[in-house]
């Protein structure tokens, strides 16, 4: 039995994690018990030591999703609980800030990542940190089910943009404001669509820059939505942007790809490892809403480059289906079972 450790959270409005989506998809290859979905953060961290040691001789294989912040330190526990029972533990790298959570508790670090029977990084950027500081590490990229995703090739293009990210200090969604009020002053009838929930409260600041900058008319925001229903509303949209300072391998990106759509995103990250500058999309600096509305430009009045970076991206989406990222985690497994 493999026990999947992260924040089962979903219930709460939670956007779902890879403890959730993950997890439901492994049960094709074995026995998975997931935790946790405690809302309390000091509960989901007792659930997961009371959960291995409950468990241990019916345990094989611990999988642990693994953040800079907080999270790091359950991680760590869990790990450290795993051993004790000499089960072996596989953490799971998520969130493009890992890489300064090794730089600021290097021995925790050494001590977590060290002992793993090995550690999964989704993105090819976390992949060179983590092999560059010693630690075993293989890749396997987040997946989505492409059936779930109609495409739709773009090529000339209106100026309707869409968001689909929550609303966080990290995903700088006012970037994409500024970005929204340089656009408007070349094309009157832009629309800017942001979907997604509020983490922290920048969807009022997003809406005061707004107003601020007169472009208020010009942006729909729709609060969090489900998957099918923001699915559904992209038809409506030609282009998509994303703002984040800090990323790894967003699966929003992946679904934008799957979708067909002309992607200009900032190079944060893990994200030049994703889209390839001018081929399946356009990068731009953290914080260069000037790059970006230039970028978005470019497409809006070259649909040769739009229909190109279309088609591109619906081919590197593809690739991330379930049924070819399947057979990684079969062999994974298999391996440390042996």
């Amino acid at each position: 039995m493999i026990l999947y450790i992260g924040n089962k959270l979903s219930k709460y409005g939670v956007t779902p994690t890879s403890v959730e989506t993950l997890g439901a998809k492994l049960q094709e290859i074995e026995e998975v018990l997931s935790i946790s979905d405690k809302k309390n953060k000091v509960n989901r961290f007792f659930d997961a030591i009371f959960t291995i040691i409950k468990n241990r001789k019916k345990i094989n294989l611990v999988l642990i999703d693994t953040y800079s912040t907080s999270n790091f330190y359950y991680a760590l526990v869990s790990s450290l609980t795993s051993r004790l029972f000499s089960i072996p533990y596989v953490p799971i790298l998520h969130g493009g800030a890992l890489p300064d959570r090794l730089k600021s508790s290097p021995h925790l670090s050494r001590i977590l990542f060290k002992n793993a029977a090995i550690n999964i990084s989704p993105s090819h950027y976390l992949l060179a940190v983590f092999q560059a500081a010693g630690f075993n590490t293989k890749y396997i990229p987040n997946f989505i089910e492409t059936g779930m995703y109609p495409t739709k090739r773009r090529d000339k293009l209106s100026p309707r943009l869409l968001y689909v990210r929550s609303f966080h200090e990290i995903y700088n969604p006012k970037m994409a404001i500024r970005t929204l009020a340089i656009l408007q002053k070349i094309y009157s009838n832009i629309e800017l669509c942001m979907v997604g929930p509020n983490k922290d409260g920048s969807k009022e600041e997003v809406e005061d820059l707004a107003t601020e900058l007169g472009v208020s008319e010009h942006l729909k925001i729709t609060g969090k939505l489900s998957k099918v229903a923001w699915i559904a509303l992209s038809a409506d949209y030609d282009i998509f942007i994303n703002t984040t300072n800090y990323d790894n391998l967003p699966v929003s990106i992946i679904e934008a790809m799957c979708l067909g759509f002309p992607i200009v995103s900032t190079n944060a990250g893990g994200l030049p490892f994703l889209i390839e500058d001018g081929k399946d999309g356009l990068l731009v600096d953290k914080n260069d809403a000037g790059a970006m509305a230039e970028k978005i430009a470019k497409l809006l009045e070259n649909s040769a480059l739009a229909s190109k970076t279309s088609m591109a991206a619906i081919s590197k989406g593809n690739s991330f289906d379930w049924n070819i990222i399947k057979k990684d985690w079969e062999k994974l497994i298999e391996s440390i079972k042996n």
